[in-house]
């Protein structure tokens, strides 16, 4: 900020740069949130029972602002937030994913949604965090 501009001045230059950091931040992040995801995918591939292959292949990673796969989440679609980035288990063909994730009467469980997930987090977060401080930083110094 100019010493020769008012303290008026000064806030409307910080007030913009505020205005826009939100974003500038969401552009950054979506790269950081889709590689996130991709590894949580990766891990939850690599923990779960594999008999035929389908629920492997059902396990899938949603874009921000893209639609899940048909009954992946819910028993429906849903469209991942400009924040979000969503993996998801099962679609039209493969409807099992929780029943092998918690077991049933006859089934002994077999986890790999939540222990995936639980390996996966602590990059994640670090990358996510890590992309959240760059674009800050880039926002404040008006290089975005």
């Amino acid at each position: 900020m100019s010493k020769n501009k008012s303290l008026t001045e000064q806030s409307n230059i910080l007030s913009a740069r505020f205005g826009s950091m939100a974003g500038d931040i969401a552009k950054s992040l979506r790269p950081a949130l889709i590689k996130s995801a991709e590894e949580y995918a990766a891990a939850m591939r690599a923990l779960v029972p594999v008999d035929e292959g389908d629920l492997k292949e059902s396990i899938t990673v949603t874009a921000p602002g893209e639609t899940t796969p048909a009954y992946a989440e819910g028993g429906g679609r849903r469209t991942a937030g400009p924040n979000q980035a969503l993996v998801t288990v099962g679609n039209e063909d493969v409807r099992h994913g929780h029943l092998q994730e918690f077991g049933t009467v006859k089934q002994e469980a077999q986890p790999f949604m939540r222990p995936g997930a639980r390996l996966a987090k602590p990059r994640a977060q670090r990358r996510i965090n890590r992309a959240i401080g760059q674009a800050i930083k880039k926002a404040a110094e008006g290089k975005a």
